[in-house]
């Protein structure tokens, strides 16, 4: 049934290989070979969905992906992306992504995206949805937090114009975290602010390591602002930059923490 799967991942091994890119991961053991398991993932680079297949494969798993609606509007990509049972998400409805992923849980299947709903500029881990949460309360699947670290030299956001340097031999990292249970009495708010610091430990222990580390002098617009890159600052970035879910958990983790507070999210979406 995943034969796919299977022919899309093997292109994306000829890209990883064509760019020499070095993709090394730690806490794999975490992911489980079989049943139900919820991959709770930091978002820096448009490549993340890749690295993380990687090495989610090395697993046996094949995780099906949260991800943005319109890009199943791409013409061929839809029919790949229904193939691979990767879950289309609609802000504006999330519902039926919400029941399509709880559906899929309940087959025993690996379900991953980003909890941050977008990359955030600041390359911190920015206001989290709940949903990762709710939909670990509902299955009884563990939620395993993930954070990467590389990909968004080749490719990320940026202000004011997007990343791209494909400039081959890149270190790519990956971090899977022990997994977290939620109860059935749990409160998804706390829960989530959880999941941030857990997110914000396993991300900057990766941004902190020397091969990511900036040379002196420079000019490091892909490394985060409060570790002393020049990526945009965490208060830049709610200010105008990120572009965050009006539901989604103010942060009690990571540097700057009254960025979001001072500047509340936007409000619910109207057609």
């Amino acid at each position: 049934m995943e034969h796919l799967y299977k022919l899309v991942n093997g292109v994306g091994r000829v890209a990883l290989r064509a760019f020499k890119l070095d993709v090394r991961w730690t806490g794999a053991e975490h992911l489980p070979t079989s049943g139900p398991v919820i991959l709770a993932a930091t978002h820096a680079s448009y490549l993340d969905f890749v690295v993380i297949e990687r090495a989610a494969v090395s697993r046996k798993r094949y995780v099906r992906f949260l991800t943005r609606h319109d890009v199943w509007n791409v013409p061929g990509v839809g029919p790949l992306m229904d193939g691979m049972r990767h879950i289309p998400v609609d802000r504006e409805v999330p519902v039926h992504a919400y029941l399509r992923a709880r559906r899929l849980l309940e087959q025993g299947e690996a379900v991953g995206g980003f909890p941050e709903a977008g990359i955030s500029f600041s390359y911190t881990v920015r206001p989290l949805m709940r949903g990762f949460m709710s939909l670990a309360q509902r299955t009884g699947a563990p939620v395993v937090p993930v954070a990467g670290w590389g990909a968004q030299r080749l490719f990320s956001v940026g202000d004011p114009e997007p990343l791209l340097d494909l400039t081959r031999r890149r270190r790519v990292d990956l971090a899977f975290g022990a997994p977290v249970h939620v109860a059935a009495g749990d409160d998804l708010t706390e829960r989530t602010r959880e999941l941030g610091h857990a997110l914000t430990d396993l991300l900057e222990g990766l941004q902190l390591l020397p091969h990511h580390r900036p040379r002196p002098g420079e000019v490091a617009a892909w490394y985060p602002h409060h570790l002393g890159g020049h990526a945009p600052s965490r208060q830049r970035s709610a200010a105008g930059l990120d572009v965050v879910p009006f539901n989604a958990v103010t942060p009690t983790w990571g540097p700057d923490l009254d960025a979001y507070a001072a500047t509340p999210p936007p409000g619910p979406p109207t057609r």
